[in-house]
């Protein structure tokens, strides 16, 4: 069967770019998009690994967890790390990324002795050391970012590059889609949200014209939010409104997904879940999401529950920022568990 054909040099539609996403076939391709510091279609390039490494550093024999599994970019070099003898847990609410995910690290060499996976979001911790018999973990890993293959994939709906349905949901069978959120919101709630989770200036002007309306596709809420933009503000830049559109989006996904909640729960949760000496590090995106984490380690130092001296936000170099620029809003927070026990 012939692939469709697609106009121009190279094709420009997620689906189409058949090279892309299957790179054990056309690895040369996949290094040259790597090359030109973009993300292959399908694939998600890991953010700050080696500083990763360094706060966590990973030791032969320890029990490690990733709470965000994602494409295993991370997985895979705290999974090196502990070897002889440890192993890593591998959490991801995603039922689509995570079975490729699961397969990609088999086939490097990880088994069952090593590496599982669980299907749960993060605030599922607790539960998933308790089921498989562990105390505490020795390496926690939350990487709050959504993963490159599904924002580039228009059947997510996370993408306003194309006209997908406007879902964002990471579990598409569990919960209500972003255009059902959109639709029962009215505008004051919406507005408030807006501010909550991407702090979007124009917010109000924005919620009047979308709360309630039926918008069924991602290319038609991106449409509307411009609109109301330039509305708002006749003279503003073009790339004023197309920042509008990406917060917008980016509430909506958080919303949708009950992000900032779960991570509530993990921050909870993680002085019990591990051990003395513990370390755990937490890559945010957004200020709402960093304000949490930055507070919640903070106060868990004041508690004497960590170890003073993590509380330096580490950003993304300059040269990854130009080989990855989705690093750019990076920030990375950790802490070390103290040596008491939980009473």
């Amino acid at each position: 069967m012939r692939r469709p054909r697609y106009p121009g040099k190279n094709p420009r539609a997620f689906h189409l770019k058949y090279k892309e996403l299957q790179p054990e076939r056309y690895a040369g391709d996949v290094e040259k998009v790597l090359a030109a510091g973009k993300t292959p279609a399908g694939m998600h390039r890991p953010i700050l690994v080696d500083e990763i490494l360094q706060v966590l550093a990973p030791q032969p024999g320890e029990v490690a967890v990733d709470c965000t599994l994602g494409f295993g970019g991370h997985a895979r070099a705290l999974l090196e790390r502990v070897q002889p003898g440890g192993r890593l847990i591998g959490l991801d609410v995603d039922p689509i990324e995570l079975p490729r995910t699961e397969a990609r690290l088999r086939a490097a060499g990880f088994g069952d002795d090593v590496f599982t996976t669980r299907r749960t979001n993060f605030a599922g911790l607790p539960a998933v050391l308790g089921q498989a018999g562990i105390d505490g973990a020795d390496v926690v890993l939350a990487d709050l970012g959504v993963s490159s293959m599904q924002i580039d994939n228009p059947d997510r709906g996370f993408t306003f590059k194309s006209a997908a349905p406007l879902d964002m949901r990471m579990n598409p069978t569990r919960g209500d889609s972003a255009a059902v959120l959109l639709a029962r919101l009215d505008a004051p709630a919406l507005a408030r949200l807006l501010v909550d989770h991407a702090d979007e200036p124009h917010a109000e002007a924005i919620a009047r014209r979308v709360a309630g309306q039926g918008l069924a596709t991602t290319r038609a809420l991106a449409d509307e939010v411009r609109q109301a933009v330039i509305e708002a503000r006749p003279h503003a830049w073009e790339q004023a409104a197309d920042l509008s559109v990406r917060r917008v989006f980016q509430a909506l996904r958080i919303a949708v997904n009950d992000e900032l909640s779960a991570l509530d729960a993990l921050l909870r949760a993680l002085p019990a879940a591990l051990r003395p000496g513990g370390r755990v590090a937490i890559l945010t995106f957004h200020s709402g999401e960093d304000r949490r984490v930055k507070k919640a380690l903070q106060a868990g130092v004041r508690a004497g529950l960590y170890r003073p001296g993590g509380d330096e936000v580490i950003r993304a170099s300059a040269a990854e920022v130009r080989a990855n620029p989705r690093a750019s809003s990076a920030k990375l927070r950790w802490a070390v568990r103290a040596s008491n026990r939980m009473p």
